[in-house]
């Protein structure tokens, strides 16, 4: 990555809240990526390109804002692999506890779109894990909505 993207990542790393326009619904996407992402501990930089393509649809060509995306999304990844304070429990903790603050979220909740990430997925039992969690999100989304109405 260019030099001058690296450093405004890091400045708005610190500041994200303060500087990042939606910087919540920036954050819900990035728990829902990662999720997906960190259920598979041989996770590859592909992952990380699928979620930037994602974002770049999402934000209508917005490069700044889907490499935030991807940058967020991949620091989660990271504290989860690591064990850093943040695990799948945690991430899927995360989500609900936002859904119930601003149940608009559940709409953000695009299984079309995880769903790209698991042909990057080679093991069988990670795959199922992976298939389990979207069936899961699927329910949270359309339990948010109903009990929206």
């Amino acid at each position: 990555m260019r030099l001058g993207f690296r450093i405004k990542h890091h400045f708005f790393g610190a500041f994200r809240e303060l500087f990042v326009h939606h910087h919540g619904s920036l954050d819900f996407r990035a728990n829902l990526f990662a999720l997906v992402i960190a259920a598979n501990e041989e996770s590859t930089v592909e992952s990380y390109i699928v979620v930037k393509q994602i974002g770049l649809n999402i934000y209508n060509d917005d490069k700044d804002r889907a490499n935030l995306l991807m940058l967020v999304t991949k620091e989660k990844v990271k504290k989860v692999h690591d064990n850093n304070g943040l695990d799948i429990d945690t991430l899927v903790a995360h989500i609900q506890k936002e859904l119930k603050v601003v149940p608009r979220y559940a709409n953000k909740i695009d299984i079309r779109e995880l769903k790209l990430l698991l042909p990057l997925t080679y093991d069988n039992d990670t795959l199922s894990y992976q298939e389990n969690i979207l069936e899961f999100l699927q329910g949270l989304k359309e339990e948010t909505l109903k009990s929206k109405e």
